[in-house]
């Protein structure tokens, strides 16, 4: 983690000796949440502490006090006898506050420093999953998928997963849904779809959890959620006229379906570029409306209950009325925010509020 965050030279104490520059030492025995870690990093002088127990685990040094900043760390040395070290330079004690704002999973979370023992083992692979969580997302990742995909995170660790192994993994039922979609076998696609979505989900939280994350990874895991929506819904439309059904409109339809998904992830990106956040961060409604907006899975979920009444036809139809009801909100939201703008208002996530 901390080679993510930066970090250089990382070596088991104690080291080479350092000559020049600064350094952060950290307990072994203790696991520090990311955004700690990084403001640890960012701040010269500081220390962070057990906020249960006061002793003192991580802190960032001149090279000087590098030697009797160890010596501290290896004898439970609490904040009040950190601070008055002789050789120690005055320094900040990082606070770990009750919760706080990760932009990059529009997510609130609770930063954590938690000595590793057997009875806070389980209680530490929670808390790192549930930081790894985005809050903000559809209803079916946000409210479903958590708790078997935190099981899933688990068994692939155990068996050497990488995260690029699971992401091929959803590519292949991508393309097995597509297939069965196009051939009019409904409920079969659906259940390739659903592998799929949840697969999409395990393998970002395996990343994280992991601290295996890599630019590679990240382009081919979101190139293949940006691209294949549109392809699942071209080819149910075709799968109908194979299952001897017709669908009202069919051109309008894949027309209405296809080009909404496409000018709604323009609007998100228009929104980002405009005012530096997502748009579904914004505020409460905008976060809500996240959860049911038409994107993939909360159109899968429409086709599916209407597949099971044996209407998948108007399954497609209601996902076409949808995702223009959506793309109305979207054109409202992005309006208001210009609006605001133009006001001189600026806006930020109420998230981080």
């Amino acid at each position: 983690m901390l080679r993510n965050l930066g970090a250089t030279g990382l070596a088991a104490w104690p080291a080479e000796p350092v000559v020049s520059g600064r350094v952060v030492l950290l307990r072994a025995d203790y696991v520090v949440e990311e955004n700690l870690l990084r403001e640890l990093l960012d701040t010269p002088d500081s220390l962070l502490a057990d906020p249960e127990t006061g002793i003192v685990v991580a802190g960032h040094v001149s090279h000087e006090a590098a030697a009797e900043f160890a010596s501290l760390l290896e004898r439970d040395t609490d904040v009040a006898r950190a601070t008055s070290a002789p050789g120690i330079s005055p320094v900040r004690v990082i606070s770990v506050p009750d919760s706080a704002y990760n932009e990059a999973l529009r997510s609130r979370f609770v930063p954590f420093v938690k000595r590793i023992t057997p009875a806070t083992r389980d209680d530490i692979q929670r808390r790192l999953f549930a930081s790894s969580y985005k809050g903000v997302t559809d209803v079916v990742t946000k409210h479903v998928w958590p708790r078997p995909a935190y099981h899933a995170t688990r068994a692939c660790v155990a068996m050497g997963l990488s995260p690029n192994m699971v992401t091929s993994a959803s590519g292949v039922f991508v393309l097995i849904a597509l297939w069965l979609f196009a051939d009019g076998m409904f409920g079969l696609g659906l259940a390739a779809g659903w592998a799929m979505t949840f697969l999409d989900t395990v393998d970002g939280k395996l990343a994280r959890v992991t601290l295996t994350s890599s630019p590679f990874g990240n382009v081919f895991d979101h190139g293949i959620d940006l691209v294949h929506p549109p392809f699942w819904y071209w080819a149910w439309i075709v799968g109908l006229h194979a299952a001897g059904m017709s669908l009202w409109q069919a051109d309008l339809i894949a027309a209405v379906v296809i080009g909404g998904y496409v000018v709604q992830r323009l609007q998100e990106g228009a929104f980002l570029q405009l005012f530096g956040m997502h748009l579904h961060v914004w505020r409460r409604f905008d976060s809500f409306f996240r959860q049911i907006t038409a994107r993939r899975n909360p159109n899968l979920l429409i086709l599916t209950f209407f597949t099971l009444f044996a209407r998948p036809d108007i399954g497609m139809m209601v996902v076409a009325l949808w995702t223009a009801v959506s793309f109305v909100v979207h054109s409202v939201q992005l309006a208001q925010a210009i609006a605001m703008r133009l006001r001189g208002k600026a806006l930020s996530s109420w998230l981080a509020s």
